[in-house]
C-alpha cells in the first residue's frame, strides 16, 4: 500500500523442506509399529499435524482410526495402538491408566508412544512408577519448526513462556537450541549471532554445543545473522492492544493456524475455518496495515475487481473464452477472499470503533507517554467496577505498573497483588481511612478471587522491580515526540502499529543493534535490561555477492513468543532498511494469551 521500499532486498528461502523432513521422520516412526494401527493425537497436536501430513497420508501408511486425546477411557479395538502426545506429565499418566485397564481386563496389545519434539526422563520416570515401563516403546518425532507463513516459523510451545520465565524451568532450552542446529544445519551458516536475556544465552549455548557435535556440511548459507530476545525484556509490547489488522483479528477472532469467522463475516449460515497467509493476495496487503487504512484499501479493491468482471462485456467469443479459462477464476477467487475480509473488518469495526475501545486505546496510549496517570488510574477503576474484562482489568494494571516502574505509591499500585494474598492469609482486615492501602486496592477484591490473586501474585511480584521502562523509553526514543502530526497512511517509523503512540521495544533494540553491529554505545540500554547480552562472530562467507544477500536476512528468534504487531513492525523495517526478517517464535502471543498463561492451571 502507501509504504516506501527499498526494491533490493534478498529472497527468503524456502522453508517447505521443513515439512518435508517432519512428514518423512513421523512416516518411518508410524512404520516402526509395522500392520494396522490406530492413532491417538494430542488436541494441540491437531492442526500442526495436518499441516505435515494429512489424513490419507496417515492411512497409507496403516493408521487405521484417529482420535483425539480426551484423558477418558478408550473403545479402541485394534490390537496396536500409537499415542502422538507432547511430553506431558497428565498425558503420560492417562496412557499409564490405559494400560494398565486393558491388562486388568485381559487385553494384549502394542502400544507405542511418539513424544514430540522430544521425551522427558520426567516422563518415563511416570511410565516407570505406573509399571508399564516394559509395555510400552517410546520414541520422539524430532518436529520442532512449523512454518507457518513464508516469513514465520514457530515452535508451537505455548506452555514455554510459563515454564521458563514464571516456574523458571528451562526443560525447553534444549529444544530451542534444537531447533536453531535445524535451521543452521539446512540455511547456515550464520555470519554473527546477536542476543540479549538469560534464555536466550542458553539457547545459544545449546545450540553450539549441537553444532560441535556435529559435522557442518559446506554450504552456501541462506540465513546470514541471528537476534535471540527473550520475551522479559519486554513484557509492555504484547500487553498493547493491537491495531494493525493481522493483530486484531488475532485479538478478536484468534487465530490457531487458521481462523474460523462466524456467520456474521461469512453471511452464510455456518463458520468457516481460513487460512491467513502470504497465499490470500488481499490479506498479505492488509495484514501489516493500521487498521483505519484497510476499508478504503478494500473499497478502492471491490472497484477494480467490478472493472475487471465489466471487461466481458463487449467481448467476442474467442476473447471471452480466453477470459473464462485465464481470468475468471483468479477472479472469483479474489471476490470470495474480498469478501471475506470486509466481512471480517465490518465486524471488527462494530467491536472496536465504540466509545469503550477508543477510551481503552487513550489510557494505553497514555500509559506509555507518561501523561495523564491520574486519569488512567480512574480509568482502570472504573473498568474494575463495572467488570467488563478480568483480562483487560489484569492486562492494565500490568501496563500501569510496568511503565510507571512500580513507582506509584501513593495509589498503591506496588501493593495490589500482595494485598490480595494478604487478605487470603487473613493479615489484612477492612481498611481504615488513611492506610497507605487505596480504596482502589479493595476494587480488586471485584475483580480476582484469592486462587487468581495467588497466581497472579507468583506471576507479576518481580515485573514492577525490573521495569526501567520510563527511562528506556527516553533513551531509545520508543515514543514520538507529542504534537507531531503521524500519518498511518504513509507511516514514517515502527511506531504505527500502536497509531504512532509508541515503538515496540523489542524491535527498536534489533533495529539499533543491526545498526551498531553489537551492542556497544547501548552498555546504558542494557544495564536497565539487566544484561545478558551478547553478540559472536560465526562462520565466514566467502563468496562477496552472497554474502552480501545473506547478511540482510535476520532470523530473530523470540523466547517466550511474539505478537503480530512485532512481526508486522519488522516487516516495516526490513522494507525501510532492505532487510528480510524472518520471524522464529515458541508460540504467537497477545495480551490475552500472555494474561491467560500467568492465570493457567499449569501441569
Amino acid at each position: 500500500m502507501a509504504h516506501s521500499a527499498r526494491r533490493d532486498a534478498p529472497e527468503l528461502p524456502d522453508f517447505s523442506l521443513l515439512k518435508r523432513l517432519a512428514r518423512d521422520q513421523l512416516i518411518y516412526l508410524l512404520e516402526q509399529l509395522p500392520g494396522k494401527k490406530d492413532l491417538f493425537i494430542e488436541a494441540d497436536l491437531m492442526s500442526p499435524l495436518d499441516r505435515i501430513a494429512n489424513v490419507t497420508m496417515l492411512k497409507q501408511h496403516d493408521v487405521d482410526k484417529l482420535y483425539k486425546v480426551e484423558n477418558t477411557p478408550i473403545f479402541s479395538t485394534c490390537d496396536q495402538i500409537c499415542f502422538l502426545i507432547r511430553p506431558r506429565i497428565q498425558t503420560v499418566k492417562w496412557i499409564a491408566d490405559t494400560v494398565n485397564a486393558d491388562k486388568a481386563a485381559g487385553k494384549f496389545r502394542k502400544y507405542k508412544i511418539i513424544f514430540t519434539p522430544q521425551k522427558f526422563y520426567a516422563c518415563e520416570t511416570v511410565l516407570e512408577e505406573q509399571g508399564i515401563y516394559g509395555d510400552v516403546s517410546t520414541d520422539e518425532w524430532a518436529f520442532y519448526l512449523l512454518p507457518l507463513d513464508d516469513d514465520i516459523i514457530s515452535l508451537e510451545l505455548p506452555e514455554f513462556f510459563r515454564d521458563n520465565f514464571l516456574e523458571g524451568d528451562q526443560r525447553w532450552v534444549t529444544t530451542g537450541g534444537s531447533a536453531l542446529h535445524l535451521l543452521h544445519s539446512l540455511f547456515g551458516p550464520f555470519s554473527k549471532v546477536y542476543g540479549i536475556g538469560r534464555c536466550a544465552k542458553m539457547v545459544y549455548e545449546s545450540w553450539r554445543e549441537q553444532v560441535e557435535e556435529s559435522e557442518q556440511k559446506a554450504q552456501k548459507s541462506e540465513i546470514g545473522n541471528v537476534f535471540l530476545i527473550d520475551r522479559d525484556v519486554d513484557f509492555v509490547t504484547p500487553l498493547c492492544s493491537q491495531v494493525v489488522y493481522e493483530g486484531l483479528v488475532d485479538d478478536i477472532f484468534r487465530i490457531k493456524w487458521c481462523v474460523e469467522f462466524g456467520p456474521d463475516v461469512t453471511t452464510a449460515d455456518k463458520s468457516m475455518k481460513v487460512m491467513l497467509n502470504s497465499q490470500d493476495k488481499v490479506f498479505s496487503e492488509i495484514r501489516n496495515e493500521h487498521f483505519s487504512n484497510v476499508f478504503g484499501f478494500l473499497s478502492q479493491k471491490a472497484r477494480n475487481l467490478q472493472t475487471a468482471y465489466d471487461k466481458r462485456r463487449g467481448m467476442d467469443i474467442k476473447q471471452m473464452r480466453t477470459f473464462v479459462s485465464e481470468e475468471l477464476k483468479g477472479l472469483k477467487q479474489e471476490h470470495r477472499l474480498l469478501s471475506l475480509h470486509i466481512g471480517a473488518s465490518e465486524s471488527m469495526m462494530k467491536k472496536k470503533t465504540k466509545q469503550d475501545f477508543q477510551e481503552l486505546l487513550k489510557t494505553e496510549h497514555s500509559l506509555l507517554e507518561g501523561f495523564d496517570i491520574r486519569e488512567c488510574i480512574t480509568y482502570i477503576e472504573e473498568h474494575i467496577n463495572r467488570q467488563v474484562s478480568m483480562i483487560d482489568s489484569l492486562r492494565l494494571l500490568c501496563l500501569l505498573s510496568l511503565t510507571e516502574n512500580g513507582e506509584s505509591q501513593s495509589y498503591g499500585i506496588e501493593h495490589l497483588l500482595t494485598f490480595a494474598n494478604l487478605r487470603q492469609l487473613g493479615l489484612l482486615v477492612e481498611q481504615q481511612p488513611g492506610d497507605a492501602l487505596t480504596a482502589m486496592e479493595s476494587k480488586v477484591g471485584k475483580l480476582v478471587n484469592d486462587k487468581t490473586a495467588e497466581k497472579l501474585t507468583g506471576a507479576f511480584s518481580s515485573l514492577a522491580k525490573k521495569s526501567n521502562f520510563r527511562a528506556l523509553s527516553k533513551k531509545l526514543a520508543l515514543v514520538p515526540k507529542t504534537g507531531e502530526e503521524y500519518d498511518l497512511r504513509v507511516p514514517r517509523d515502527m511506531a504505527y502499529v500502536f497509531s504512532g503512540a509508541y515503538i515496540p521495544l523489542s524491535c527498536k533494540l534489533i533495529e539499533q543493534v543491526l545498526e551498531r553491529d553489537g551492542w556497544t554505545g547501548l552498555e546504558e540500554v542494557t544495564r536497565m535490561l539487566n544484561g545478558n547480552e551478547f553478540v559472536v562472530t560465526g562462520e565466514a562467507i566467502s563468496d562477496a555477492r552472497f554474502k552480501t544477500d545473506s547478511q540482510r536476512i535476520i532470523l530473530v528468534m523470540f523466547l517466550g513468543g511474539c505478537s503480530y504487531s512485532e512481526i508486522s513492525a519488522l516487516r516495516f523495517l526490513g522494507r525501510e532498511k532492505g532487510y528480510k526478517f524472518i520471524v522464529l517464535t515458541t508460540a504467537i502471543i497477545n495480551s490475552a494469551r500472555l494474561m491467560e498463561a500467568m492465570l493457567d492451571n499449569h501441569v
